[in-house]
């Protein structure tokens, strides 16, 4: 008998990608056929595979069942499963506001999931994934939960401690990877700089980067999701030594103010951030800092904001993220801070920080007008193949336009090109020669 199609959705960061993309290998493995992120439901399973985040990422969740569910009640879906870390953290909740969905399932569970279909989670496999993303770049997630315990974060109420993976386990994923093609390497964990504490009883990430670095076909290596307190300064001499390792830190700093850094209980001062950022950039030069920054945390004042926007001119950030503070049931912040900053206030300050930030983006983009920058071409959109330099992440940073005006580029290869104009966010060149790699 023909198994039916299963659709899955995946709604908020890369971690919770990586997951579905094991969940597609276990249903490729077993016959189905699996769509993920399909423009249109194709009439069989969907799976939607949350984010619990923030409040926003909350809703756009929501949504997303409840629209699935709606075409259950069509007959235009037959079933509806749902997991990832919304559902850990309201599960009961959950089912009893949306009794429509026929199961759900928490972020770590999901392997019942397949069971529930009268099939086996095949454990031969478990570390195979179908890759969602362009076939030259994947994600590696290196562990899961979190101890940092920030304030406003509920990340370590869904996700529980901090585990790191074996070293030899992610060397042989990333290495599986190379042999399938894969030559571009994202990072990624909730915390990056914990990676080994729990495992090996110190931090490990340099170590791992380092033996990462050293396998053949590894192309660009990319850290996403630092802390930085006790920001483990033995990774940046590994960054300067291997030029496969991209010179881009994604460390999220939330706040300079001292009194709102100490309110969020992240554990480092205004000083100490200031160094951290020029031991960056001393060690690793031209390193490209992203990073992420909250407006309106509870009792912000005008003057604690007037020195988060002095420290974004001051340090002027190659990518930057902001948002605005919303309180989470469950976290230190919600129990023992009021949500006291308006709303409109929380949005006006948002919006100062990312028109400053717009700004800084364009004069670092016009600073790179004439410099040629190793590019990997992503895609082809319109008239344009649209590529990424080691400073750009792929989905949050900006990309780099080449017209098809010239020799045909190749997706998946790396090209030099010259910078020829900037915009707030984009460059735009062409390819100095026709050598590629």
């Amino acid at each position: 008998m023909k198994k039916q199609t299963v659709d899955i959705i995946t709604m908020g960061c890369s971690k919770n990608l990586v997951d579905s993309e094991h969940l597609l290998r276990q249903l490729e493995a077993l016959g189905y056929e699996a769509y993920h992120n399909p423009e249109e439901t194709h009439g069989g399973i969907a799976v939607v595979n949350t984010c619990g985040f923030i409040g926003d990422a909350k809703e756009e969740s929501i949504n997303m069942i409840l629209e699935l569910c709606q075409l259950k009640e069509e007959g235009r879906l037959s079933r509806v499963y749902v997991m990832g870390c919304l559902s850990e953290r309201y599960f009961e909740e959950l089912g009893e506001e949306i009794p429509q969905v026929d199961k759900f399932y928490g972020k770590f569970n999901w392997p019942d999931l397949l069971r529930d279909l009268g099939e086996r989670y095949d454990e031969d496999i478990a570390l195979e994934r179908v890759l969602t993303t362009p076939p030259h770049y994947a994600y590696v997630k290196i562990s899961e939960g979190c101890d940092r315990k920030c304030a406003y974060c509920a990340i370590p109420i869904i996700t529980g401690h901090h585990i790191s993976r074996p070293i030899d386990e992610i060397l042989d994923e990333v290495r599986s990877l190379v042999a399938r093609g894969v030559r571009e390497f994202q990072i990624i964990a909730q915390e990056l700089t914990y990676y080994g504490v729990d495992r090996y009883g110190r931090q490990r990430l340099p170590e791992l980067i380092d033996r990462m670095a050293g396998i053949p076909g590894v192309e660009w290596i990319r850290l996403h999701y630092a802390y930085p307190a006790r920001f483990p300064m033995d990774l940046l001499p590994v960054m300067r030594r291997h030029p496969n390792v991209c010179r881009y830190l994604d460390i999220a700093l939330q706040h300079i103010s001292d009194s709102v850094l100490s309110r969020m209980r992240r554990h480092t001062t205004k000083a100490e951030t200031y160094e951290l950022i020029r031991q960056l950039r001393e060690q690793v030069p031209g390193i490209a800092i992203r990073t992420t920054l909250m407006v309106g945390f509870p009792g912000e004042t005008d003057e604690e904001f007037a020195e988060l926007v002095d420290f974004v001119r001051t340090v002027r950030f190659d990518r930057m993220g902001a948002f605005a503070y919303s309180e989470e049931e469950g976290t230190y912040a919600a129990e023992h801070y009021t949500d006291d900053v308006p709303a409109e206030v929380k949005q006006q300050r948002l919006d100062t920080l990312m028109e400053l930030q717009a700004g800084i983006s364009a004069e670092l983009g016009e600073a790179k007008v004439g410099q040629t920058l190793r590019t990997v071409i992503d895609r082809v959109e319109g008239n344009f193949y649209v590529g990424r330099t080691e400073f750009d992440s792929p989905e949050v940073d900006g990309e780099v336009l080449i017209p098809m005006n010239g020799t045909p580029l190749t997706v998946g290869r790396f090209y030099p090109v010259t910078i020829q104009s900037a915009d707030e966010y984009d460059l735009y060149g062409t390819v100095a020669q026709e050598s590629a790699s």
